[in-house]
């Protein structure tokens, strides 16, 4: 029997939670067949020990179920997730690629499970929001936007950022330098594909680029990473909890079911992986015509319900209006180019309510 065929009795077995298989995911290091004895090693990134539990039982019950396997060796190896609020004030470790590690002293995933949403949009305000407040407190330069939506990287044309990264160093030690615009440090696959290229990758691509992001970038001492995730609940999502211990993780939605229903599952995914939901943020929630009248063209109160049904609060309601788009196009997002509208002090009052719940303390409080 070969290594291949017993990898593909292992896509059989899927990760707890998830549809997709744990070869595809990436999980198995190295499989083995000797004198009728099947090794199989796995590497995973949980807190939760029921999850390894359930992985060797699967595995082992999946081997045993081919005639020519007599025994099973499995081997499993768990790193764990870094919890919300547990560092103690300390910073958390952003993998180097030579060992030597980076700090990014929260890491926050902003996912939608549904497309469409202004998720992209959510998180390169939010991203210049905090720059804004970490600024204030003298410290520039401490955040930074990870751009993981790899099939469609907007970020850069909405930080109105061009060109290719600079790389350091030769080889292996090479590190790519993230682009830095409105006091926000930004690495994307936008950079690194022409414009009329479509990604066009599988499982194992997505995980390897993700994890480049992550261990190959220069991003310097932070206090906040942002990881804007792809819609969906797979192999960028778990990829990226594999590779970076997450603080936590922000859903946006937008206030009809059909939306809603969509990010309740891709909350429900965070907590199946460990990842506390910091909130819920409810985008488009209504438009103010030009006589001051309020208009809920999505419908009414699906943030505050997604929110309460996965147990967290609603961060906040981001209106929907022409100035949000416009800065986007112009790579001068709102928060940017008109701070005092009501969409810019929304997202401030996001980004404040975040630090605070990360456990950073805010200029004149203790």
């Amino acid at each position: 029997m070969t290594s291949d065929e017993i990898k593909a009795q292992l896509q059989k077995v899927k990760y707890p939670g998830f549809s997709r298989d744990i070869v595809s995911f990436g999980l198995v290091r190295s499989i083995g067949f000797v004198d009728g004895t099947a090794k199989v090693a796995l590497a995973l990134t949980t807190s939760d020990p029921k999850i390894p539990l359930h992985l060797k039982a699967e595995v082992e019950n999946c081997l045993r179920a081919l005639p020519e396997v007599r025994d099973v060796i499995i081997d499993i190896s768990v790193q764990a997730t870094r919890p919300a609020g547990n560092s103690g004030g300390g910073p958390g470790n952003l993998p180097g690629s030579s060992g030597a590690p980076k700090t990014a002293r929260y890491s926050v995933a902003i996912a939608s499970g549904k497309g469409g949403v202004g998720k992209s949009t959510f998180a390169v305000n939010l991203a210049c929001a905090l720059a804004r407040l970490l600024t204030d407190q003298g410290r520039p330069g401490r955040v930074g936007l990870m751009d993981c939506d790899i099939y469609g990287p907007s970020v850069p044309l909405m930080m109105g950022l061009q060109g290719r990264p600079e790389v350091e160093g030769d080889g292996a030690a090479s590190m790519l330098v993230p682009m830095e615009r409105h006091g926000v440090k930004v690495m994307s696959m936008g950079f690194l594909v022409d414009d009329n290229t479509p990604v066009v990758w599988r499982g194992p691509m997505i995980m390897k680029t993700i994890q480049q992001f992550v261990q190959n970038v220069k991003w310097g001492e932070l206090d906040v990473l942002l990881v804007d995730l792809p819609p969906g609940t797979g192999d960028a999502q778990l990829s990226l909890v594999q590779t970076l211990p997450l603080d936590g993780a922000v859903i946006v939605t937008t206030p009809q079911p059909a939306a809603t229903n969509v990010a309740r599952k891709g909350g429900l995914m965070f907590q199946k992986v460990n990842v506390p939901l910091l909130g819920v943020a409810e985008n488009m929630s209504y438009f103010v015509d030009p006589a001051g009248h309020k208009h809920l063209l999505f419908g009414e109160g699906g943030g505050i319900i997604t929110a309460e049904k996965l147990g967290t609060s609603l961060l906040g309601q981001v209106p929907l209006i022409p100035e949000i788009r416009a800065g986007g196009d112009a790579g001068e997002p709102v928060v940017v180019s008109d701070p005092g509208s009501l969409a810019a002090r929304t997202f401030a009052e996001i980004a404040e309510t975040l630090l605070t719940r990360l456990g950073k303390p805010m200029p004149g409080r203790m």
